[in-house]
Parts: structure tokens; C-alpha cells; sequence
């Protein structure tokens, strides 16, 4: 099984975690139609790859987590590499394969072992792990792994777009239309946010800051003695 996610640091939408199983002597054909870290893939690429993925892998497990539920586990204290983890836990217990390839964060990796371990069962912690940063670009049911979980992601960033009415981009505070959708919410709703944005980020914390202190200075306005 190889393991990753994508929408991790997003600002927008869900952390969507992927668990690929596939027997090993299968590893070849995912090599031969040309799997590779997703973010080196267009979007167009991704789609078709994943289709062939698809056929080609014994199961496959998709986990979304919503932002309002990261904003929820944040604010009790589980940080985002707990959250990752438990979700890699939960496709491992599913599935039980004999060995784990993880697609682990660049930092902490020991905390971020240790965590998940403490969420397997007894039968899914028989398995051999590989622990691995960057991960996504050594081993090719890793890299199919990564196209699954960012296809995923982008068809619910393309269905939020249309809900929202609005192209806020990739949803990722690095963003400029991002950025600008953001600060069109706060200013429309006052610094209120809906569910689907990560109200716990700094950079959507700041943006909210801003327009409920400019809603506070309009109310007092009201009361000023001329």
C-alpha cells in the first residue's frame, strides 16, 4: 500500500488522505504508463492517469477530511500532522496490506511514526512500514497514490467554485484569487467565514481580524456625538 494526501497546508476545501494497495508484481505497469509525484503532472495528465490507476490497483481508499472538522480537531489540541496520520491509520486498518510505503511529513517524522502507530490495530501493525519524506517521487504506488488524492481534491475545489460562484484558484494562501476570495467573504459577511474555509490558518485569521474590526469601528460610528 502507498500512502499521501493532498490539500494538507491549503486554506480551502478538505485534506483528502489516499491508501493505494496493489500486489507488487503489478509495480511495473504502474511505472510503465508513467506515475509520478502529482504535483509534476498537469491536471489534464492526473485525470487520465488516474483512470489507468484505477484499473490497474487492487483497492483503493479515498478519506476527505472537511475544513470545518480540521478547524474542530485544531482548536482540541490535534495538530495537522495527528490528523494526516489518524486518516493513514484508518485506510491501513481498512485494508491490512503486508507492507506500508508512507509519504511522511519533512518534519517530526518520529512523532508523526509513533502517532499512527498508536491509532492500528494489532493486525494491521503486522505489516513492514517504510517511513519516507518525499516518498511521493521514490516509489510508484506512492506516486499513484498522490494523483488519486489530488484528483479527488481538485473535483470538490472545482465544485466549491461553482457553489461559491466565484474562481478562487487552487486554495492555497500562496494564492492571489485565493486571497482575493478570501477578503471578499470577510468583507460581505463582516469576517464570517463558511464552513469550507480553514478559519484556524493564520492567513485567514488575519483577513477575518480585519473586517470585524472595520464592522466594530462602523457600529461605534453610529454612536459618535458630531
Amino acid at each position: 500500500m502507498g500512502i499521501d494526501e493532498a490539500g494538507r497546508g491549503a486554506v480551502i476545501g478538505p485534506l483528502v488522505v489516499c491508501g493505494l494497495m496493489i500486489d507488487e508484481s503489478k509495480e511495473k505497469e504502474l511505472k510503465k504508463i508513467g506515475v509520478k509525484d502529482s504535483k509534476e503532472l498537469t491536471p489534464e495528465k492526473r485525470e487520465e492517469l488516474a483512470e489507468k490507476i484505477d484499473q490497474i490497483a487492487d483497492n483503493i481508499v479515498v478519506l476527505h477530511v472537511s475544513a470545518c472538522n480540521i478547524d474542530s480537531m485544531r482548536k482540541s489540541g490535534i495538530n495537522l500532522n495527528q490528523i494526516e496520520a489518524m486518516k493513514m491509520a484508518d485506510a491501513i486498518n481498512m485494508l491490512l496490506p503486508e507492507k506500508v510505503i508512507i509519504d511522511s511529513p519533512s518534519y517530526n517524522s518520529g512523532k508523526f511514526k509513533d502517532f499512527l502507530f498508536s491509532k492500528l490495530n494489532e493486525d494491521a501493525k503486522k505489516a513492514k512500514f517504510v517511513f519516507e519524506n518525499y516518498a511521493d517521487k521514490n516509489y510508484p504506488v506512492v506516486s499513484a497514490a498522490s494523483i488519486i488524492a489530488k484528483v479527488e481534491r481538485d473535483k470538490k475545489i472545482e465544485q466549491l467554485k461553482k457553489e461559491f460562484g466565484f474562481d478562487f484558484g487552487v486554495g492555497y494562501s500562496h494564492d492571489a484569487k485565493t486571497i482575493e476570495f478570501l477578503e471578499k467573504l470577510a468583507k460581505e459577511n463582516k469576517g464570517k467565514m463558511p464552513k469550507n474555509i480553514r478559519t484556524t490558518w493564520d492567513t485567514v485569521q488575519e483577513i477575518v481580524k480585519k473586517y470585524e474590526q472595520k464592522g466594530l469601528s462602523k457600529f461605534f460610528d453610529k454612536f459618535k456625538i458630531s
